[in-house]
């Protein structure tokens, strides 16, 4: 960390103070706090963005993955998928 221009404290990164704030936030609230917020967001989401959009980024996770993991990944979420 390098030195704050104010006192002797030292500077923080953006980084360090998000994480901070993260570590911080989860002591405060329970995860219910964290669905309730998740639920809002996605439904800010859907009515900001057609269903495009959910295309535009669906594919795009689809790629990222396809460039991440072989085919035994593949295999296996398969295999998950059919226990149900």
């Amino acid at each position: 960390m390098a030195q704050s221009l104010k006192g002797n404290r030292p500077k923080m990164t953006r980084a360090e103070a998000g994480r901070l704030g993260g570590e911080a936030t989860s002591k405060k609230y329970d995860r219910s706090f964290y669905q309730k917020i998740g639920r809002k967001g996605g439904e800010t989401t859907s009515e900001n963005h057609s269903s495009d959009f959910y295309q535009e980024i669906g594919s795009k996770g689809g790629k990222a993955t396809a460039r991440s993991h072989d085919r035994s990944f593949y295999r296996e979420i398969g295999r998950k998928g059919g226990l149900r």
